[in-house]
């Protein structure tokens, strides 16, 4: 439905008095336009649409968690399906998923720009350059290096979980009838925290493919 809509409104914009969908779009796309200009320093024409792809993604993804959490499973429990998670970003088997696809991209990039070598001494001769240290340099690169896509798909699963234990804690706490005591301020509370880890992960993804494109000295 995002790409969808996203598209259908590329497709019909005008230079004119836009309508309201237009209008939105138009401020969501120049949010993150404005954020990757202000933090990528290279050349690369696949960021903004990545940054935008992923910000709409996982906070559509994050949305789920308003739901109110037995509205989905219950009907597909009377279909046969005895379990069924709705937020997808619950999941750390996507959460993780998406970070290490930025990972691969981070490890392309980098390659492509500062070139094999360029890449390995990267990892070997920072943040001391003698032969020496290259083991001690190695160690501590490496364990950066493989600190951001679990950074990266941690920090989100962990979040939106804490969210979700919460709303599963109201219900199971309160009687049905006095429920929305407990869930309904959580809930106005948690569209600020679904939006904030939706920005973090564009952001992060943005920071790191920054860094895969600059030049190692």
């Amino acid at each position: 439905m995002f790409l969808w809509v996203f598209r259908s409104v590329a497709k019909k914009a005008t230079a004119g008095v836009p309508g309201k969908l237009q209008c939105f779009v138009e401020m969501i796309v120049e949010f993150v336009d404005e954020n990757v200009k202000d933090t990528f320093h290279g050349r690369n024409a696949l960021i903004a649409p990545l940054a935008l792809t992923i910000f709409c993604w996982v906070f559509l993804m994050n949305l789920m968690d308003l739901v109110p959490i037995d509205f989905i499973p219950y009907p597909a429990e009377q279909m046969g399906i005895p379990y069924l998670k709705v937020v997808p970003t619950t999941d750390v088997n996507i959460t993780m998923a998406m970070a290490l696809g930025v990972f691969a991209l981070m490890i392309y990039y980098s390659i492509k720009v500062k070139g094999l070598v360029g890449f390995t001494k990267e990892l070997t001769l920072h943040p001391f350059n003698t032969p020496i240290m290259i083991p001690f340099n190695m160690l501590i690169e490496v364990v950066s290096l493989l600190s951001k896509p679990l950074s990266l798909g941690m920090r989100l699963f962990g979040n939106m979980f804490a969210g979700e234990v919460v709303f599963i804690l109201c219900a199971a706490m309160l009687p049905w009838y006095l429920q929305w005591m407990g869930s309904l301020p959580w809930a106005i509370f948690h569209i600020l925290v679904i939006t904030i880890q939706a920005f973090v992960f564009m952001m992060l993804t943005i920071v790191y493919l920054s860094m895969a494109h600059e030049d190692s000295h």
